[in-house]
């Protein structure tokens, strides 16, 4: 008897659940589903004023590792060229008319609206928050992050995330004074092909803008090989010539 019990007890312990993860390897999860470790993809930003006008932009993007993300805008006219970098912590815009990259941070707009920087050229979520709670509901997870560093655009972040397919559904984003500054909507999940199933959309509102709302819609995410070079001040005006 005393051997069956040995054997039951040690069946118990190596029988893992599913999702007993702690709050940072969910998150690596999460970062992954959303996108590949290196990519390229097509977005169409929307920004919709409180009287139903419009402004759009088409960016062409790639991103490697967890740190590095270039930008290249198509349309409008206005703004077909300018692109930008960021890899860690820092950003740049670079603006044809002007020929060298300036400094920029996560909370200003290269576009306006209620998307900042750090929601344009979103890097891993693992790389800006750690995971300080996991707290499981009947639809999933959500993840309470705290920014490990006083240079992210959101002090904290609640992030709702669905349970089978580890990808979020909605984030609340909070300042240091816990102010809601903003929430995102994951909408529309969708096969990319090669692996790649994530949504294809995410609106945001913000109470700081009220009646504003803005919409990325995202196209043709695959995976792509890509070289340090793109990454970097100089090849700034090349960027789309990855295309």
């Amino acid at each position: 008897m005393k051997k069956i019990f040995l054997l039951l007890l040690i069946c118990q312990l190596l029988v893992v659940p599913a999702f007993a993860l702690d709050g940072n390897e969910m998150l690596k999860k999460v970062d992954r589903n959303l996108n590949p470790e290196n990519f390229e993809m097509y977005r169409k930003l929307i920004n919709i004023e409180p009287d139903g006008s419009k402004k759009e932009f088409v960016m062409y993007s790639v991103k490697k590792g967890k740190d590095k993300m270039a930008s290249v805008f198509l349309s409008p006219a206005s703004e077909k060229g300018r692109a930008t970098l960021r890899v860690g912590d820092n950003m740049w815009l670079y603006i044809p008319d002007v020929g060298k990259p300036i400094r920029i941070t996560s909370l200003q707009s290269v576009t306006g609206g209620v998307f900042n920087n750090s929601d344009i050229m979103r890097l891993d979520y693992g790389m800006e928050y750690n995971c300080e709670k996991v707290e499981t509901t009947d639809k999933g997870h959500i993840l309470y992050l705290k920014a490990r560093t006083n240079t992210v655009a959101y002090d904290k972040i609640k992030m709702f995330v669905e349970g089978k397919k580890l990808l979020p559904v909605k984030i609340k984003c909070f300042a240091s004074s816990g102010m809601l500054i903003k929430t995102l909507h994951f909408k529309k999940i969708k096969d990319f092909g090669g692996g790649i199933i994530r949504p294809a959309v995410i609106e945001t509102d913000s109470p700081l803008y009220k009646a504003y709302k803005s919409i990325i819609i995202f196209a043709k995410v695959k995976k792509k090989d890509l070289h340090d070079e793109a990454f970097t001040l100089n090849y700034m005006p090349r960027i789309n010539g990855l295309r």
